[in-house]
C-alpha cells in the first residue's frame, strides 16, 4: 500500500470523494452535515491524501490545519476495499503528518447511525475520545466530536 499526497487531480480519487459528499448530504439530517466538496478541500491549509494499491485506490482522508489542532476532513475507504486496513493506514499517516506539523491534537467531527458505526469504531480503537464543540462544530445526537492527544 502505498499513501500519498494527491492534488486532486485524479479521476478515482475525484470519484470517490463525489461518492463520499453524496452519501453525507444523504444520510445527514438537514442542518448536521459539514463533509466539504471539491473546491473545499482544495482552501488553504488542507492536505489531502489517497492510499494505493498500483492503481487501485483504496481510500481517503484529509488533514486540515487551525490554530492550535489538526482536524480529520474526508476519511473514506473505497467501497471495493473496506476490511484491508487502508483506512486504518490512512488514519495513521493522518496523526503522524499532524504529529511532524507540531500540532498537540487531532479531532474530528463525524456523524451517528449505522453508516458512521465503523468509522467511529476506528476512531476510539486509534484512542480519540468526546471532546467539547471545536472550529464550529456542536456536538449533539447526530453530530459527534472526537480528539487525540498527540504525544
Amino acid at each position: 500500500m502505498d499513501i500519498r499526497r494527491t492534488d486532486l487531480s485524479e479521476p478515482e480519487v475525484v470519484a470517490l470523494l463525489e461518492l463520499h459528499h453524496a452519501e453525507m448530504q444523504a444520510f445527514s439530517p438537514p442542518g448536521t452535515c459539514h463533509v466539504l466538496d471539491l473546491s473545499g478541500l482544495k482552501a488553504p491549509g488542507i492536505e489531502v491524501f489517497a492510499a494505493w494499491d498500483d492503481a487501485r485506490l483504496l481510500a481517503i482522508g484529509a488533514l486540515k490545519t487551525h490554530d492550535g489542532f489538526a482536524e480529520i476532513k474526508s476519511m473514506r475507504a473505497h467501497p471495493d476495499a473496506r476490511g484491508n486496513g487502508a483506512g486504518k493506514a490512512i488514519l495513521t499517516a493522518l496523526i503522524e503528518r499532524a504529529r511532524e506539523l507540531g500540532y498537540p491534537a487531532i479531532k474530528l467531527e463525524t456523524g451517528s447511525g449505522e453508516l458512521f458505526e465503523a468509522a467511529v469504531g476506528l476512531y476510539r480503537s486509534f484512542g480519540f475520545e468526546p471532546c467539547p464543540d471545536f472550529a464550529g462544530y456542536t456536538a449533539g445526537n447526530f453530530n459527534k466530536l472526537f480528539s487525540l492527544a498527540l504525544k
